[in-house]
């Protein structure tokens, strides 16, 4: 039997990506359930979390199941990824034994692993998540890595709330100043789910360093094709604003400059003024604003936006509960 995993939108279809957010849309209205009566989930986290461990663990909760939380490296033994490697240095076991015995254990396994950020060649390879469906017995889930499909979910939903059907709404992701280079997964996703939901996509960043990589880019306009939207790229702040019916932000770091981030700084700082203000929405067409979460306010946003009635963040943090409910029902259901 092969084993369906969670890694990335872009391996289910528009249809099952609907099916995930009406069923995330009952969870809402009814937070109880069975669907994971007796089973368990093991979250792996290799870096930092707040509303991802929380909704992943009330959710498993509120469905009547367990979850595990491990942090390689820190609670738990150092992990090995490299085939073939002699393990003489700090790891202490190798992910072939790691996903086989908690196969043993537990009914899932999610995991949360972002990029070296040191050569994209390599990050883009997603080694750890992929090492970890290779070698596991039972359903693997993206928690973040190069890609962050349950915050595609929670984002689609929110829009899909706010704005009923999203065909053809003109979107736009915009990336924003931050003091530090930051992954690039939300905007992948992001880009990834706009297009699924057959929106006009505009990504909106400083100069062509800033485009994201080729493989999601030809997604998107793949997506955008079977869909009935669009895929385009502007530098134009104003043009971009014109009309859109919502604006998503994200900072990220320019590609060309990957593992190099002092030399991408001086674009950074000249771009300050990409940051999320009223003048600029006033632009849109009565948009939406919203942001994964952590926005650090008056770099990326305003407070004056972060407070507005226009602005969905929260709505869109809440929902994540609620995809990730579905997203390992649905798991658990296909077993």
């Amino acid at each position: 039997m092969t084993i369906r995993h969670f890694l990335t939108t872009q391996d289910y279809s528009r249809a099952e990506i609907d099916a995930l957010l009406d069923q995330a849309a009952a969870f809402k209205r009814s937070r109880q359930g069975k669907q994971m009566a007796g089973k368990s989930i093991a979250l792996m986290f290799f870096n930092p979390s707040m509303r991802t461990r929380t909704s992943f663990e009330l959710g498993a909760f509120q469905l009547g199941g367990h979850a595990i939380v491990l942090a390689p490296g820190k609670d738990a033994w150092p992990i090995e990824f490299e085939a073939g490697t002699v393990m003489d240095g700090d790891t202490e076991e190798h992910i072939a034994e790691v996903a086989r015995v908690l196969s043993r254990y537990v009914d899932m396994i999610a995991v949360r692993a972002f990029p070296k950020f040191i050569d994209w060649n390599e990050d883009r390879k997603d080694k750890v998540i992929a090492a970890f469906a290779k070698h596991a017995t039972v359903p693997v889930v993206n928690m973040e890595t190069i890609t962050h499909p349950c915050q595609e979910l929670a984002h689609a939903m929110a829009m899909r709330e706010h704005l009923g059907d999203l065909s053809k709404k003109k979107y736009v992701l915009t990336w924003t100043y931050h003091p530090k280079p930051l992954n690039t997964a939300v905007a992948n996703s992001a880009l990834l789910i706009a297009t699924k939901m057959g929106m006009d996509v505009t990504l909106l960043c400083p100069t062509p360093d800033y485009i994201l990589d080729e493989r999601y880019m030809a997604f998107g306009r793949e997506n955008a094709k079977a869909n009935g939207g669009s895929l385009r790229v502007s530098h134009d702040i104003e043009e971009a604003y014109s009309g859109a019916h919502v604006v998503y932000a994200k900072s990220w770091g320019a590609i060309p400059f990957f593992g190099r981030w002092e030399e991408e700084k001086a674009i950074r700082d000249a771009n300050k003024h990409f940051i999320v203000d009223e003048a600029k929405m006033a632009l849109t067409d009565s948009g939406l604003f919203s942001h994964c979460l952590p926005l650090r306010r008056n770099v990326k946003a305003t407070d004056a936006v972060m407070d507005s009635p226009a602005c969905i963040a929260i709505d869109e943090a809440e929902n994540r509960l609620h995809v990730q409910k579905a997203v390992m029902a649905s798991l658990l259901a296909g077993q």
